[in-house]
């Protein structure tokens, strides 16, 4: 196909995103050719056309770096790719409009446009995800879902050595801001032209709804404060998360802790995650009711989960609010020694915050608050609430807000070095990392191993692993002395 036709077909696209008029056709051609090098356009047909933006961009990118606009730096691809997928994507105010006008019929109609127009533009990087390896593992709490996460490309050392050179600028302030809307970009920040926000008031403050470009689960979204300002788990918080979820009723939203070690990657900026799927925590049962006395309207109970959950119900978001703060407040000052669990180190540092996760159950809004700790001991230098040395060849990264609901995001070193795993097993020659080695060993003595049934053994045994990484994170485990433990906690709400 000619760079011209491959033009044509783009803008073609570019106007039925609903960004544009047949009027804008030459305007957005002579864009187009200015961005990847081209002087002039040939003759191209107009047709109806099958390929998707994503595809005619790789060529659009191919004909830019034959004509030295770019070079093969996977950074100045993706900076000119964003721009031109800026010219498939409406303005903000178009894109809020059209939200708008599908909201007012059904909120999944508008989050349909939305997430639609964020795959088709390529914000959310589809194909790279596509390369995620998952699988599910049955444990005694239910599915649990693993996630190798491989959507992420690594940084070649030119990439890397471009991004030192590259001047350092504080501007956005953090990949969450406000003002990522329409940024180009640096060699050492990720473009963002083609990225739309939807403007949304909660309860007077200003925030923000967009998608996560590399999505953990289906339509992975990311709900953030206009104001840059530290997450911090308050009463505010509680109300938000229930009001998002009357404004969403279909998607689930939740907030990570607010503290290091059991907090998310980003504590900077305040923002909550959520999106249209279902979690193993989220249908995981309560085992056992208990009463709150002040708040006779609301249904509480302890989730059967290997970390600590207390789950509330009720048809009154003002009652969930109530109750959610005094459990809150409570656990912020709770100690019990016996099971070295301590709120308040010497030093007077607190230790204690929570992670909540909202939902709409038929008629009921139900949050979750799972108890979070994040003190360290000599024994335990990483966190006596984190994965333990003895399953950290799997996974020693903090358990945040997806993992605390059952999803495992794994990293991307595992991939080859379960291969090996494998290999190790079926006693061929291997690489295997040392400390796979007593995983491997034990894999070994407990199953009968061959050609046939290797990946399955170990990808029941890295979901078995990953259920432990969540027991450790578990403050009140889940043995006879722990459940105890979690009874004291309980007699005091």
């Amino acid at each position: 196909m000619s760079v011209s036709q491959t033009v044509r077909d783009f803008v073609t696209l570019a106007i039925q995103s609903g960004g544009w008029m047949e009027m804008d056709r030459l305007y957005l051609e002579n864009r187009v050719i200015a961005l990847i090098g081209e002087d002039s356009l040939a003759q191209a047909e107009m047709r109806q056309v099958t390929e998707s933006a994503v595809e005619l961009v790789d060529r659009l990118l191919a004909q830019a770096q034959k004509n030295q606009v770019i070079t093969e730096l996977p950074a100045e691809k993706e900076l000119l790719a964003a721009q031109l997928m800026d010219l498939m994507t409406p303005p903000p105010s178009v894109v809020n409009a059209y939200f708008a006008q599908y909201y007012s019929k059904d909120p999944v109609q508008a989050t349909d446009y939305f997430f639609k127009l964020s795959k088709d533009n390529d914000y959310i990087k589809t194909r790279e995800l596509a390369r995620n390896i998952i699988f599910p593992a049955k444990t005694e709490y239910g599915e649990l879902e693993i996630t190798i996460n491989l959507s992420k490309p690594e940084k070649d050392p030119k990439q890397i050595a471009a991004e030192r050179q590259a001047e350092k600028v504080d501007y956005p302030k953090c990949l969450l801001c406000m003002e990522n809307e329409g940024y180009k970009g640096r060699l050492n920040y990720p473009a963002r032209t083609n990225h739309r926000i939807i403007r949304m008031n909660l309860d007077g403050e200003s925030w923000g709804f967009q998608y996560s470009p590399y999505a953990y689960y289906n339509e992975h979204c990311i709900i953030l404060s206009e104001e840059h300002r530290p997450m911090k788990i308050t009463k505010a918080t509680f109300q938000r998360l229930l009001k998002i979820t009357e404004v969403l009723p279909h998607y689930f939203v939740g907030s990570n802790a607010d503290l290091p070690i059991v907090g998310g990657s980003i504590l900077a900026h305040d923002h909550y995650q959520g999106g249209r799927h279902t979690f193993p925590m989220a249908i995981a049962e309560m085992e056992r009711s208990f009463e709150l006395v002040n708040y006779p309207e609301v249904k509480a109970g302890i989730v059967k989960w290997p970390m600590s959950v207390i789950r509330l119900q009720g048809k009154q978001p003002q009652e969930l609010v109530a109750a959610a703060e005094m459990i809150f407040k409570k656990w912020q000052s709770y100690s019990d020694e016996t099971l070295q669990i301590v709120a308040h180190t010497a030093d007077g540092t607190a230790h204690h915050t929570i992670t909540p996760i909202a939902r709409r159950n038929g008629e009921l809004f139900e949050m979750d608050l799972v108890l979070r700790d994040n003190n360290v001991s000599a024994e335990f230098p990483d966190g006596i609430f984190h994965p333990h040395p003895d399953v950290q060849h799997i996974k020693k990264e903090n358990i945040g807000l997806i993992e605390v609901m059952g999803l495992a995001v794994l990293p991307p070193r595992l991939e080859p070095e379960l291969k090996e795993v494998e290999k190790y097993l079926l006693a061929e020659e291997n690489t295997i990392a040392e400390y796979h080695k007593p995983w491997a060993d034990q894999l070994k003595a407990d199953n009968q191993i061959t050609q046939e049934n290797v990946t399955a053994i170990v990808q029941k045994a890295v979901g078995a692993v990953f259920a432990r990484v969540l027991e450790d994170a578990g403050v009140f485990k889940r043995d006879t002395a722990g459940q105890a433990g979690f009874t004291r906690f309980i007699e005091t709400l």
